[in-house]
């Protein structure tokens, strides 16, 4: 199995911070069920605004590499990335086998 966690902050001049976070939150977890080898994803919003936070974070789990590779390339993956890119500023991915 495959894990793939990602953490974004959001930037300030991207609009509503709040209103973003959710948003991605729907339209990252509207990814279940829609891509093969995809076995779970969850994304959870901060709520401890420390310095150090990140404003989101994306938990998924993999069958393998190779479905973690398709899923990167999926259409219904593809049709969340500009949301992604439009309100995100700092990213760190940890990509690990369980």
């Amino acid at each position: 199995m495959i894990k793939h966690i990602v953490m974004w902050r959001l930037r300030e001049e991207a609009g509503d911070k709040a209103a973003n976070a959710l948003e991605l939150k729907r339209q990252l977890e509207s990814l279940n069920g829609r891509i093969p080898g995809l076995l779970k994803l969850e994304v959870g919003i901060d709520f401890s605004q420390e310095g150090e936070s990140s404003d989101v974070v994306l938990y998924s789990e993999f069958e393998s590499n190779a479905a973690l590779q398709a899923y990167q390339v999926h259409p219904a993956h593809n049709e969340v990335v500009p949301f992604v890119k439009s309100v995100r500023g700092e990213r760190r991915v940890v990509d690990y086998k369980a």
